[in-house]
């Protein structure tokens, strides 16, 4: 049919978590909460982006109630930072920002290498560096191959190698079974600002199929 569809949006539910856990039946509050999410998500991806942050979940058990940020990285110490320095200080923007206590947790990603979002951010910052973008993509495929995916594609698109006209090139290697709903897709994307413009790269990895689901269907 054509559509494109997000990967991890598409599994919400079945192999994906939600990223922000909470409910209301009011509107007003709802909006009120919705923005309180981004601004947290934006504030700790700008003061630790070379932390190696892959996601950011959120959960309140009501409107009122305190907010508990759980924040995934490859580098957790940095954002604990000296005797928790960071992590207080964070903890004090966050509460300016949003007005209400916020909890925050620092969660060590166990395999960088096997996680979509670290993983188009280790091209984004080749990249950055100027290495060309075949190098950086199949080394960044030889890394997640040897980590154990089962599955990965790598895209970047922008002004590849400074040419005049925008392109897109990707490389893929292993299973990626994109429309099969049992399969494990992990997805990433960031942007590398380049001399020639931003450079966007998307990565996929396929971890295999969920074996619960499976055994549930038979």
């Amino acid at each position: 049919m054509g559509q494109k569809t997000h990967p991890t949006g598409f599994r919400v539910g079945i192999t994906q978590d939600y990223r922000s856990r909470w409910f209301t039946s009011k509107k007003r509050e709802y909006a009120k909460m919705l923005a309180e999410d981004e601004h947290i998500r934006r504030k700790i991806n700008e003061d630790f982006s070379y932390a190696g942050i892959s996601k950011i979940e959120i959960e309140r058990k009501s409107a009122e109630d305190i907010a508990r940020v759980s924040v995934f990285a490859a580098r957790p110490g940095v954002i604990i930072g000296k005797k928790g320095v960071n992590i207080e200080q964070l903890r004090k923007d966050l509460k300016k920002i949003t007005g209400r206590e916020v909890k925050v947790d620092a969660v060590e990603v166990q395999n960088p290498d096997r996680d979509a979002k670290l993983l188009a951010e280790s091209v984004s910052q080749q990249l950055e560096r100027r290495i060309s973008f075949r190098r950086a993509m199949k080394k960044t495929i030889e890394q997640a191959r040897n980590a154990g995916v089962e599955g990965i594609k790598i895209m970047c698109s922008g002004r590849l190698g400074g040419s005049d006209m925008s392109r897109t090139e990707s490389y893929l290697e292993g299973r990626l079974p994109l429309s099969t709903l049992d399969a494990k897709i992990d997805y990433g994307f960031t942007e590398a600002p380049t001399a020639y413009g931003p450079i966007g790269v998307k990565v996929w990895v396929n971890h295999g199929e969920d074996k619960a689901l499976k055994r549930g269907k038979e």
